[in-house]
């Protein structure tokens, strides 16, 4: 219990801060999870652009560490490129199958 009048608006101050943190903390969890299930989806890049910049605006108030916003970033940029190299293999054999049957 704080003693000094100071010290209970502080109190009520950083508890303020707590749960504004918490919510945040709470939609950057969802947006990222939402852009997991989001991943062979159309709008998977704007999903993925929404996300980004709620981890570099979250990690610029130090509400998550910038090492962890960068992380996630990368995790999920990471599952772009891996679904974009896949639809290029996959049309590269189509394309290859196609030849053999000419020759």
């Amino acid at each position: 219990m704080p003693v000094t009048r100071t010290a209970t608006r502080a109190l009520r101050k950083s508890q303020k801060r707590a749960e504004r943190n918490k919510d945040i903390r709470r939609q950057i969890k969802n947006l990222v999870k939402e852009a997991k299930k989001a991943r062979g989806d159309k709008n998977f890049e704007e999903v993925l652009v929404k996300t980004n910049q709620a981890l570099d605006k979250a990690a610029k108030k130090n509400i998550i560490h910038p090492n962890k916003a960068s992380r996630l970033k990368s995790r999920l940029a990471k599952q772009v490129n891996q679904e974009k190299t896949a639809e290029k293999k996959s049309t590269v054999k189509k394309v290859e199958k196609k030849k053999a049957k000419k020759s």
